[in-house]
């Protein structure tokens, strides 16, 4: 771990000095490159020189132990006491901080929610969900964009897709992905029967690198369509609407947000990508199931991962056994306490999984 910290920290020298050289300044997306992970770097080192400056305090209350005087000894162990625990703490923040970052946190997203089991009730539910996760982005200072949507008959959605932008999206949501339940008594419902339905999320990073992807042109099939839903009398009289099939794979991407047909195509194209990496990730992550085991899931969306239970007031995350009675919260966009316990699951699982490596 020191031979690290000097690394990083002759890193964070090194990034210091690019970002004072006139030449760097000029050229933007170094700039902004060399930014980022100066500002990726400045915590993790921050910690450690606390952590270094609490042993070197540790090590005078030690020697002030040793003192002739009573009072001062007393006084040296209570001080021993106090930074025990705080360097302890510090080692513990600074070992979190060393752990492996994943390469797309700081990406944004694509968000989509589509109506499972459950009819109606369903697509309600997926309503209540994008508006769940509409409202956290709206705290967290991000922004959301609708890029298509299928209304559901009696409310809500049969699918939407947006895109979300800002800090640290895909950090705070990739544990999103996954089937979310409901259980409640829906409003047609005269017998005060409890129904159970389903949706699922898909959390898909976005990728800044065309070429991460390859994608070849002659295996897509576009077609142009006029836009349905709001938009006044533009969505009647033009075929902006995009939609892209990917041959190979049967995958089928659509975006009728924007008014231009070059907009709409260049991001059905940024979807498409997402949706390819997805894809082969989730075939890799499939291969390496036996080898580890990830405590937040696989984010398979398949996998059954939260349930919102109405009559009780109730959300549990089966994956870390977290169950909170603040459901009226949670779905009004207060989704903080259960992103910062699948995190600090994560972190821990991480940790153990360097434990058994070492």
């Amino acid at each position: 771990m020191q031979s690290k910290l000097t690394a990083l920290a002759e890193r964070q020298e090194e990034v210091s000095a690019l970002l004072a050289d006139p030449d760097v300044v000029s050229n933007r997306d170094k700039f902004t490159t060399l930014s980022r992970e100066h500002a990726e770097l400045e915590p993790v080192l921050a910690s450690y020189r606390t952590f270094l400056r609490c042993q070197q305090q540790l090590a005078e209350a030690h020697q002030m132990a040793a003192d002739d005087d009573p009072e001062m000894r007393a006084l040296a162990a209570d001080e021993v006491a106090r930074l025990d625990t705080e360097t302890d703490a510090t080692f513990r923040q600074l070992r979190t901080l060393l752990l492996p970052r994943d390469p797309n946190d700081s990406a944004n997203v694509f968000l989509e929610v589509r109506a499972g089991t459950g009819g109606d009730e369903a697509a309600i539910f997926a309503g209540d969900l994008f508006r769940m996760y509409a409202r956290y982005a709206e705290t967290q200072g991000w922004q959301v964009e609708l890029l298509s949507e299928r209304p559901g008959e009696h409310g809500g959605y049969k699918e939407v897709i947006s895109r979300i932008s800002g800090s640290d999206v895909f950090r705070l949501l990739k544990f999103e992905s996954g089937t979310h339940r409901v259980q409640r008594v829906p409003e047609t419902e005269s017998q005060g029967r409890i129904h159970t339905s389903a949706c699922t999320v898909a959390i898909l990073p976005e990728i800044e690198d065309i070429d991460e992807v390859a994608i070849d042109k002659n295996e897509l099939r576009i077609d142009t369509y006029r836009s349905s839903g709001a938009g006044g009398q533009h969505v009647n009289k033009t075929d902006s609407a995009v939609r892209i099939t990917h041959l190979p794979s049967g995958i089928v991407v659509e975006c009728q947000d924007e008014r231009s047909q070059h907009k709409n195509r260049a991001r059905a194209m940024s979807l498409l990508q997402a949706k390819l990496l997805d894809a082969a990730r989730g075939k890799q992550q499939s291969e390496q199931a036996e080898n580890r085991r990830l405590q937040v899931g696989s984010g398979d969306r398949s996998e059954r991962i939260r349930t919102y239970n109405f009559p009780q007031g109730r959300v549990t995350d089966h994956r870390v056994n977290l169950t909170l009675y603040s459901l009226d919260s949670i779905i009004e966009g207060g989704l903080q306490p259960v992103i910062d316990t699948l995190q600090q699951e994560y972190q821990a699982d991480q940790l153990r999984a360097l434990g058994e490596e070492a």
